[in-house]
């Protein structure tokens, strides 16, 4: 089995196995989303008005999209490859001459698809509410290609360590989530009280909704040359934290 076939097989039937099951994997977000923008944007907007200078239904649209992202980018493959330790099937993969890059890509790759699909699918979404337009559409692409990337490692690594299904809920409830609602997705840092303003800048999220949000309207509350920074190198450490427990077999050889 050459590299390029194991990964395409990978990426395939990873795409597929959220596309076959669209109703539970793209229709959910649509809705979420619709309604976000219908209570946050319409009914509550409309009393704050504007932040740093735009319309708050089109302040909120950027952190509503990349935290879609986020979610559906680290779901992806925690569930999947979780599923695969589960069922077993992790054995096929050992015991093919399949490199570990390849299977962490592979997976990666499966995560990113689904988190940009979504992504698009918000986005869309948000069109019937506001026309929204793009300042830097090349930065934005960029900012969801290494958001999605970063939450797909760091599920991939959860599914890893995962001994059971509880485990693979435990960081989106009680870590993922908050850290998204608390990353500026409603809000721009500077309508809190300044010891709260220093606290939120210890948050990763909070750099990558804003990096986005410059990328779409020009405004952020962050240094968007540290945001990339940041990103790339929890990226970099993630990428070889992941291999490395590759390498080791933990969680996936008995």
């Amino acid at each position: 089995m050459s590299v390029f076939n194991a990964f395409n097989t990978i990426v395939r039937k990873e795409i597929y196995r959220f596309i076959r099951i669209w109703p539970q994997t793209l229709l959910p977000p649509a809705i979420t989303t619709a309604l976000y923008f219908l209570i946050f944007g319409k009914l509550i907007g409309d009393r704050i008005g504007t932040i740093h200078g735009t319309i708050y239904m089109d302040y909120i649209v950027p952190g509503i999209i990349l935290m879609s992202v986020i979610t559906h980018s680290y779901a992806n493959v925690v569930s999947s490859f979780y599923s695969t330790k589960f069922q077993r099937n992790i054995e096929e993969l050992l015991v093919a001459p399949v490199p570990n890059w390849v299977i962490l890509t592979g997976y990666i790759s499966g995560g990113i698809f689904r988190g940009v699909l979504v992504g698009i699918v918000v986005a869309v979404i948000s069109l019937f509410f506001t026309p929204l337009t793009i300042q830097n559409p090349l930065m934005a692409i960029g900012v969801v290609l290494l958001t999605s990337t970063l939450f797909a490692l760091a599920g991939f690594i959860n599914a890893i360590l995962a001994e059971s299904f509880d485990d693979i809920s435990i960081i989106p409830n009680f870590v993922l989530t908050p850290l998204s609602y608390l990353g500026g997705v409603f809000y721009s840092v500077d309508m809190l009280p300044l010891i709260w303003q220093h606290i939120s800048l210890g948050n990763p999220i909070l750099y990558m909704v804003n990096a986005f949000r410059f990328s779409v309207l020009g405004v952020s509350d962050v240094d968007i040359s540290l945001a990339f920074l940041m990103t790339c190198g929890f990226i970099a450490l993630l990428v070889l934290f992941s291999l490395w427990l590759l390498h080791r077999g933990t969680g996936i050889k008995t």
